[in-house]
């Protein structure tokens, strides 16, 4: 079943226009006929089927509510820094696939890629691939993909927990503190995490980050590049707050 999502509040019985790319692309692209059904996410990330009432005008009626819950009991950031060409799409492609709830790219020491004056071109796209894998993979919510200009702005979010995924960490051998913190956390509560581009984050950005109550996590002693490890670490979320 088709799954989109609504900047509007929905209710059970309603009559409602479907936004221009929904129509087109389950009416036009796809051929939805009248008393087809599909999913469609409100703005209050509740879940409900609705019936195609006429193809012509792009209108539905909400006929049930479902209870579906597609996120992370722990609400989870991930922060990266910037990735070569074309790494920034699978990552935000997957991780939304894997139940992040905000995504953001930051410049750091080592970073190769340069952002600046693209960001914003380079934002709005990454966000249409946020909103089609948040489609597929059926979330509550689309993730919110952004853009920090400086590593020092990573203090403005607002978050419950802190950590850095840091190889030196991993090669120590430390493999307890991210299972320590996540299972301390209680469903609802936010959690960020930071990721180093192409090698790695600079010793200098960890120490900064320790001493702004970030905590080190190793993440297994097999070494990963930038774009799997977000991935490892969302899953690792998963297994710890979800697969009970």
């Amino acid at each position: 079943m088709q799954h989109y999502f609504m900047d509007q509040a929905l209710k059970l019985g309603a009559q409602v226009s479907l936004p221009t790319a929904v129509q087109k692309h389950w009416v036009r692209v796809l051929r939805a006929k009248p008393g087809e059904q599909a999913e469609f996410v409100d703005d209050q990330q509740q879940v409900f089927i609705g019936e195609l009432v006429d193809e012509t005008t792009g209108t539905i009626k909400i006929v049930l509510q479902k209870d579906h819950d597609a996120e992370l009991p722990i609400v989870t950031t991930i922060a990266c820094g910037l990735p070569k060409s074309g790494k920034a799409e699978l990552m935000v492609q997957k991780a939304t696939e894997m139940g992040a709830a905000e995504i953001i790219f930051l410049p750091t020491e080592w970073s190769v890629a340069q952002w600046k004056h693209k960001a914003g071109k380079k934002v709005e796209r990454l966000q249409k691939i946020a909103h089609s894998a948040a489609e597929q993979s059926h979330r509550n919510l689309v993730p919110k993909v952004r853009y920090l200009g400086q590593f020092t702005d990573l203090l403005d979010v607002q978050v419950d927990q802190r950590v850095v995924a840091y190889e030196e960490a991993a090669k120590r051998g430390e493999v307890s503190e991210l299972v320590r913190i996540v299972t301390q956390m209680q469903p609802g509560q936010r959690l960020l995490a930071v990721f180093g581009p192409e090698g790695g984050l600079s010793p200098a950005e960890v120490g900064w980050l320790q001493n702004h109550a970030f905590h080190v996590v190793g993440l297994g002693p097999r070494i990963l590049r930038t774009e799997s490890a977000p991935l490892y670490f969302l899953s690792a979320m998963s297994v710890l707050s979800e697969l009970k």
